[in-house]
Parts: structure tokens; C-alpha cells; sequence
């Protein structure tokens, strides 16, 4: 693993400084039962700090042991310092969740009065894993620059949309993973609106008057052009059905064919029949959104959708430069607490980015 320096007690102190100001680290700890009576370690900032040397700081156990003590920290073996940070876990959790609390929601972005956000999720293995072990739910705020919701779970947590409580005007974003009729039916009934990228058999569909609708057809009728056309439909979902506005254009050439050779090298690869309705429908971009069609053209949401790259970069700025990927832990509280520490560290420098964002010209 990549070492990097732990911080210096300065730069400590200038990370705590943009904690939320109500947030009494000692006391969280306290209740969340990572610090007892008669321990050695008896503060939440101490442990803190502990949990970012050895996570973000990228230290192994014995340099996380040895670090602390030349920091001040009382001394610990390396049992000591796992003991401790396995104990961390709800505490490490609540301080993200207390960061992810105090943010408010950013700037509009293209249209005015809605706040844009999209959601998506990241994969993490451990050592040696060819599967995914850990998943980091998020929602990322396009308006601030920053992630508005963090969510860890095993490998199994199924992505889906309402996956973050929405806020007041708020339009989330989601891929293909997000185009479940159930998950965005519980979201628009809170009064939020999306964009999501759909499958060609993402939902079971019925036209305005109740019948069948296959897409498949749809599409093999629409002409030949670039001009996005738009239909109204309803998805099946758990509770009433969904109204869906498809919008469907048409890709350019090249990124129909590139499309068509992915869909033929997956299949091959799987040894799976392909099925030629896939490479019909891999000739269009199609979105489901719930924005009515007065206020919101067809371009500016194709426009907006292609925003969701951002969120892309976040993942990969905890990839490249936190190292979230390199999970050197085995058991499921080492890892937790780890992971953690990472998302509150990404918290801070979101945090710390706002310096720079707010002089920007």
C-alpha cells in the first residue's frame, strides 16, 4: 500500500475546525460506547485522529502504533490500536452522518429553483477478492460540488434511487442500475423529481390507455435522425403505477456500433445467447424522467442527464488519491472502520474544496 504522511497536529486541527461547530467529538464517543472508563484512549478527538492516520493515512497497525506514540497519544500495541478502532465503528459513522447533516443544498445549476443531484455507487474488494465485498451509496450534489449522502454497505445493498432522504425542489440523477419501477415510485411519491437512463426491459409498461406497451416496437418505428422524441407511459410498480416521460434519441453511429460490439463481447464472454432486441435498442440513449414536458424540453434534459460524469470524478478522487480501494483489512468492524475514515476524510476535503469554489471568478 501507498504510504502518505499523518497529519501534523496543525493540520489536525484545521481539519477539526471544519466539523460541523456543534459537534462535541468527546461526547459522541461517549454515547456511541467507543471510549470506556479506565482505557487508555479517553478522548473522541484522539480516537479520530487515530482512525484517519490509520485509514487515510495509509499506516499499517505497527506504524499506527508507533505514530501515536511519538504524537502523544497514549502508548498501544498494535491489539490495542485494532481493539480501538474496531470499537469505533458507530462512533466513525455518526461523525460522517453529523458532516452529511450540516451541509445544505447547493446552487442551482441550470434550471432555476431545482437542485440537481445524481446517485451512484462504487465497488470495493478486499485483498485478493474478485467480487465486491464493500459498496459506497452516494448522492452528489452538482450545485455545492460535493457529496450530500454517504451510505456503506456489503455487497449485497442493491442500488437504488431513494437511497438518501431528497430535498425541497430536488431532481436526482441516476444510470441504468437506478431505472427500478419501485425505487422511483417511493422517491417521486416524497415529491421529487428524476432523470434516470432506462433499459429497454427495465419496466413492464402500459400506454395512456392501459394497454400493453412494448419499446422495442417504439423504437423500430421512430425515424432515422437525431431529434429527440418523447412518449408518455406508466410503469408497473408496487403500490399504483408509475407516469413515465420516455425520451428516446437516437445515438450517432459510432456509438451505436461501439454499443453493439460491447453487447457481442459481453455475450461471448458469458457464453450467453444475445438477444436482438438488445442490439436494436442499443442504438438509442433513452431516459425516464417524472419533469413535465412545459417546463422541461427533451434537449435540456439530455443536457442535464450528461452531468452524472461528476459524480464519476468524485469516485475516482477517492480511488486515486484517498485509496479507498486498497482495503488492507479482513473482518467486517476492521473494514467498516477503515472505510469510514476514508468517507469522513472525502467529507473534509469536499469541505476544504468550498475554499477554493468560493473565490472562483
Amino acid at each position: 500500500m501507498e504510504q502518505t504522511s499523518a497529519l501534523s497536529a496543525d493540520q489536525f486541527n484545521d481539519l477539526l475546525n471544519r466539523l460541523p461547530a456543534d459537534l462535541d467529538l468527546d461526547d459522541l464517543a461517549r454515547q456511541c460506547k467507543a471510549i470506556e472508563r479506565g482505557r487508555k484512549l479517553m478522548s473522541g478527538v484522539d480516537l479520530l485522529r487515530l482512525a484517519l492516520a490509520r485509514g487515510p493515512g495509509g499506516l499499517s497497525l505497527s506504524e499506527t502504533a508507533a505514530w501515536a506514540t511519538m504524537a502523544g497519544l497514549p502508548a498501544m500495541s498494535d491489539p490495542g490500536i485494532k481493539y480501538r478502532l474496531d470499537k469505533a465503528v458507530g462512533f466513525l459513522s455518526a461523525v460522517m452522518s453529523r458532516q452529511l447533516a450540516a451541509q445544505s443544498a447547493g446552487a442551482n445549476v441550470r434550471w432555476p429553483g431545482r437542485v440537481l443531484r445524481v446517485s451512484d455507487g462504487t465497488c470495493i474488494s478486499k485483498r485478493g477478492s474478485k467480487g465486491t465485498d464493500w459498496r459506497i451509496h452516494a448522492v452528489y450534489d452538482l450545485g455545492r460540488g460535493g457529496f450530500a449522502h454517504l451510505e456503506l454497505t456489503d455487497g449485497h445493498g442493491g442500488e437504488a434511487i431513494d437511497r438518501g432522504a431528497s430535498v425541497s425542489a430536488e431532481v436526482r440523477i441516476g444510470d441504468r442500475n437506478y431505472a427500478t419501477a419501485p425505487s422511483l415510485e417511493r422517491y417521486h411519491r416524497d415529491g421529487a423529481d428524476f432523470i434516470v437512463r432506462v433499459r429497454w426491459r427495465s419496466f413492464t409498461l402500459r400506454d395512456s390507455q392501459g394497454h400493453d406497451f412494448d419499446l422495442i416496437e417504439h423504437l423500430a418505428t421512430l425515424p432515422n435522425d437525431t431529434v429527440p422524441h418523447e412518449v408518455m407511459v406508466r410503469a408497473m410498480a408496487d403500490q399504483q403505477p408509475l407516469p413515465l416521460r420516455l425520451i428516446i434519441q437516437r445515438k450517432p453511429p459510432h456509438a451505436a456500433e461501439a454499443a453493439r460490439k460491447k453487447l457481442r463481447r459481453d455475450a461471448s464472454r458469458k457464453q450467453n445467447n444475445l438477444d436482438p432486441r438488445s442490439l436494436l435498442a442499443a442504438e438509442f440513449m433513452i431516459l425516464a424522467t417524472s419533469l413535465p414536458v412545459e417546463q422541461y424540453p427533451a434537449d435540456e434534459i439530455l443536457a442535464v442527464y450528461r452531468l452524472r460524469w461528476q459524480i464519476e470524478l468524485a469516485f475516482k478522487r477517492l480511488k486515486s488519491q484517498l485509496h479507498i480501494d486498497r482495503l488492507p483489512t479482513w473482518t467486517e468492524r476492521a473494514s467498516r472502520s477503515w472505510l469510514y475514515a476514508h468517507l469522513i476524510m472525502a467529507l473534509l476535503c469536499d469541505h476544504l474544496s468550498q475554499d477554493v469554489l468560493d473565490i472562483f471568478p
